[in-house]
This record gives C-alpha cells, sequence and structure tokens, in this order.
C-alpha cells in the first residue's frame, strides 16, 4: 500500500503542472504571509501585493526554473520578472474587483490564489522556459 502511494507521487511528480503547485506552494505561504502581515500593518493592498509578489519572484526563480522546467539559465530572470508583472496586475485588478464587490482583502486574496498560480504556470511556459536548456549532467 505504501510503495503503490509512493509510486502515485513519483508518477505525479512528473507532472510539470503538479511539479510547479507544489514548488509554487511554500512560495505561496510566504508570499501571502508577507501580503496578510503587511494588510494587518495598514499597508495598501497593491503595495502589499507588490512586496510579496516581488519577493516571491526571488525565492521562487531558481526552484521553478530547475525542479519544474528543469532549466538553469539566469538570463530568463527578466522575462520571469515580466510575468510576474503581468500575474501582479491581474491580482490587484481582480483584487479591485473584489473589493468593490465587498469581498475581504484577506479572504480576496486567497480566493485569487488558485487562478492567479494557473496564469502564472501557463505564462512561465509560453514566455519565460518555452525552449528549456537542460541542464549538464554536472548540474543536476
Amino acid at each position: 500500500m505504501i510503495n503503490y502511494a509512493i509510486s502515485r507521487f513519483r508518477s505525479y511528480c512528473e507532472n510539470k503542472l503538479f511539479r510547479f503547485f507544489l514548488i509554487s506552494g511554500l512560495n505561496t505561504a510566504f508570499g501571502y504571509g508577507v501580503f496578510a502581515l503587511l494588510i494587518s500593518l495598514g499597508i495598501y493592498y497593491s503595495l502589499a501585493i507588490f512586496i510579496g509578489t516581488f519577493l516571491g519572484v526571488l525565492f521562487n526563480f531558481k526552484t521553478i526554473g530547475i525542479l519544474v522546467f528543469k532549466n538553469s539559465n539566469n538570463l530568463l530572470i527578466f522575462k520571469f520578472f515580466m510575468v510576474y508583472g503581468i500575474t501582479y496586475s491581474i491580482n490587484v485588478g481582480c483584487m479591485a474587483l473584489l473589493k468593490h464587490f465587498g469581498i475581504n482583502v484577506y479572504f480576496g486574496g486567497a480566493l485569487l490564489l488558485i487562478p492567479v498560480g494557473l496564469i502564472a504556470y501557463f505564462l512561465n511556459k509560453s514566455i519565460v522556459f518555452h525552449n528549456p536548456t537542460r541542464l549538464s549532467k554536472n548540474e543536476q
């Protein structure tokens, strides 16, 4: 039974989208924690999202590149920042819309985690890591 569960988990880990969400889970917890802390300190939501996203990008660049897309090219950081600029804009726009309809920003931030995460995955896959340079055997 345990071997079956381990085998199933390994097969899931072969899926890039699964790995992206697994790796991004840590980043999301970190970024949302920063966001919630800043909101509780009275920081306006767009600035709180910006700071959480910026720190998340720095934290997540290498793990997503290497563990999800098998790419260690540091020059892609600029495209990576561009993708997160796009997701930041989408996140802030959606948060403003939710806030307009009376949704609490803590709940709104949590509500937007999955859709913004999916957008980030597909943008990273198609813009940043669309033609990955495989790691050499020494880098693996």
